[in-house]
């Protein structure tokens, strides 16, 4: 019994925001039916102006409409409020009269007016009459006008693009969560501008509401004052027009800051920040516009009767703005072009050729991540891609070409794009200022963030600001840099699309460079096999993340079995397993442990009986039932290796390792596969799983 009330206490208050907007809810709908005192409605005015007021503070810093999902409830609740409020005054003006002692009405009633006596009250009806009819003729007309067209114009466009993300998906462009967050993130869009289609009526009937109810208390206070409590015609007027005014003014306010904001929001479909940033931004595109304005502004001063001493101070402050803007257009056109020019060499028309040669690797940049590569602001980009270059010539044996570094307007201006030979390959999107915090799993603690995933490794993150970076590495984040981004990325494709890298000049270029230390090697292997051919071996060691550094070794193997067969997947195993030291070591403990999974032999015989010889190498032509089956095995035996921490590698003999690594290709492409004759003898092999079929 203890235990079941201890869950039911613990399921009410598990979160207290739902209570309180429960209570508020309830607490609107009685404001209309039971009186409210004086100081309440005070706090309640107060609060609903305060509302008002960060409602459209929060819609001007929100870089997307969709961020705001609430709004069109909280408008329907905040209407409801308000009109909760105008009940409560109209309740109390009525009934106290004189008497009537709501601060902020009073207040509103001869301070926001400016002016006592019939003056006041004339000022203050003409201003509130203006207010309501901006706002009912203006602003709201507008705002629901373009509601309606955004509802519309979203609906109609669901259906392309849906289908774009299909396709995107379907090419392999982009993962299936991410085709699915995409998909989420447009059906939340259509949602949100349809229910501000309905939303927007609120705001017109709030106008409407209010011009009934200020109607209502003229005229019920005229006959409360003159009839029951025996006041003049004078007297009666002047209480009752200014405490409606007060009242009125005060209501509109409120929802005429909502009404703004309900107007903003709709509106701002396009943008690609928040308010103030668009705002800087577009403001800041052509200087020569200031220049033209302080122009024409100091012709105005000149002429006989316009007051000089605005004008010409004003034509100064624009004059100054235009300069600065041309200034600092000049520098940035200046940095893009040493940019590029640092990066490639001019070209002349003489200079091209029938065929322009595309770069084997290239890095194209945003014109916003410019500043990454600016030597003369501290970058190191260029040393660290400098860097990437000679640790891959170590660990892969492949001497990377150079890597071109371009600027591309056709990018994003925080996007960059890495390519191979024209084709992209990877992209991502850098926050300049802000730092990288990936989430490897096993945090400590939640920190605040704009989520985002990692470009290089697919994994959860956050964009952090500095003062968060000490925070986030303490949590177990681990937090990088925007060259380090980069970097990273850049050196995962290196290792990913060694093959392509490899061309048949790269391997001449390597033959000539060990030509000089061991002829003999190079001049026998050159004899049995041509440059493709050994080209082909070589990609093949590369595309399992093979290094071919030890190429003294693998040109032995091959002149050795070159006589046998010329087969590339053949020689691929032969030039493997004299490399079998150097591959068992990259994937041992530091104890020299090898855990492995091994294929049932039933099995194993079955894929090797499916081999089917292609000019592009051995492929397995498994039955579609049979392969489903050999790949969900081999899924679920990966997945319970990877359980316990472990690297899943798979042992089988040397007649079907090609097969079985090229029957994961597509399903498990980071799959290590490794045959019998790969072991060497003093690496410990422990089996931890057998895959085989059900049933």
């Amino acid at each position: 019994m203890a235990d079941t009330q201890r869950l039911v206490r613990q399921s009410l208050f598990a979160n207290p925001s739902d209570i309180a907007v429960a209570v508020g809810a309830i607490s609107v709908v009685l404001m209309i039916i039971i009186p409210i005192p004086s100081v309440l409605l005070d706090v309640l005015l107060a609060f609903n102006l305060t509302l008002g007021i960060l409602i459209i503070l929060i819609v001007l810093y929100t870089k997307k409409a969709t961020e705001f999902s609430i709004f069109p409830t909280l408008l329907l609740m905040t209407t409801v409020f308000g009109l909760a409020l105008n009940i409560s005054s109209t309740r109390l003006i009525l009934a106290k009269g004189a008497n009537f002692d709501v601060k902020l009405v009073r207040a509103f009633a001869s301070f926001v007016v400016g002016a006592g006596g019939t003056d006041g009250l004339v000022i203050g009806f003409i201003i509130f009459i203006i207010i309501i009819a901006v706002q009912a003729i203006v602003i709201t007309k507008g705002a629901t006008r373009i509601a309606e067209v955004a509802a519309r114009f979203t609906l109609d466009g669901l259906p392309g693009k849906q289908m774009s993300i299909d396709a995107e998906y379907n090419s392999g462009s982009i993962s299936e969560e991410e085709a699915l967050r995409r998909k989420a993130e447009v059906q939340r869009e259509v949602d949100f501008y349809g229910q501000m289609d309905g939303a927007s009526k609120f705001i017109s009937g709030n106008v409407k509401v209010g011009i009934f109810i200020s109607v209502i208390n003229l005229v019920g206070g005229f006959i409360i004052g003159m009839v029951l409590h025996g006041e003049s015609f004078t007297v009666a007027i002047a209480t009752y027009t200014s405490l409606t005014i007060g009242e009125g003014l005060l209501s509109q306010l409120p929802a005429l800051l909502v009404s703004t904001a309900t107007g903003i929001i709709v509106t701002r479909a396009n943008s690609l920040g928040t308010f103030g940033a668009d705002v800087t931004f577009q403001f800041a595109q052509n200087a020569k516009i200031y220049i033209v304005s302080a122009v024409v502004l100091a012709l105005l001063g000149i002429l006989p009767g316009f007051p000089w001493y605005v004008l010409f101070p004003m034509a100064a402050m624009l004059a100054f703005v235009g300069l600065r803007l041309a200034r600092k257009q000049v520098a940035d056109a200046d940095r893009a072009a040493l940019a590029a020019a640092g990066s490639r060499k001019a070209e002349t028309p003489a200079e091209l050729s029938p065929v322009v040669p595309l770069d084997p690797i290239s890095l194209e940049l945003g014109y916003g991540l410019i500043p990454l590569v600016d030597k003369d602001k501290g970058a190191d980009l260029l040393e660290r891609i400098t860097r990437i270059r000679k640790e891959s010539a170590l660990d892969m044996g492949l001497v990377v070409p150079r890597i071109r570094i371009i600027d591309n307007m056709r990018l994003e201006p925080s996007e960059y794009s890495l390519k191979i030979k024209g084709v992209q390959v990877g992209r991502g999107i850098i926050r300049l200022g802000y730092y990288l915090a990936i989430n490897p799993g096993g945090i400590t603690e939640e920190i605040p963030g704009e989520k985002t995933r990692d470009p290089t490794f697919d994994l959860p993150a956050l964009w952090i600001a500095e003062d968060q970076r000490d925070r986030a590495e303490r949590a177990g984040y681990t937090v990088v840099d925007a060259p380090s981004i980069i970097a990273t990325h850049l050196t995962d494709v290196i290792k990913r699309h060694a093959s392509e890298i490899l061309g048949r000049q790269e391997v001449q270029a390597i033959l000539d460079a060990l030509k000089k230390d061991y002829p003999a090697v190079v001049e026998d292997a050159s004899k049995r096999l041509t440059l493709g051919e050994m080209q082909k071996v070589f990609q093949g060691l590369l595309r399992e993340q093979v290094s071919i550094r030890n190429m003294v070794a693998i040109l032995e193997t091959l002149a050795d079995y070159a006589g046998v067969t010329k087969d590339a997947s053949f020689l691929v195993e032969k030039a493997r397993q004299s490399l079998g030291r150097q591959i068992c070591l990259q994937y041992a403990d530091h104890e020299r442990n090898l855990r492995i999974l091994t294929v049932e032999p039933g099995l194993e015989q079955k894929i090797i009986d499916s081999r089917v010889d292609t000019p592009g190498g051995v492929v397995s032509a498994l039955e579609p039932s049979l392969h489903r089956n050999w790949i969900k095995a081999l899924t679920r035996a990966v997945a319970a290796v990877q359980g316990k921490g472990w690297l899943p590698i798979v042992l089988c003999s040397e007649g079907a390792r090609a097969l079985v690594k090229a029957s994961t290709e597509r399903e498990l492409p980071d799959l290590v596969v490794l045959s019998v004759p790969e072991i060497v003898a003093d690496i410990r092999v422990e089996a931890v799983g057998e895959i085989r079929l059900e049933g």
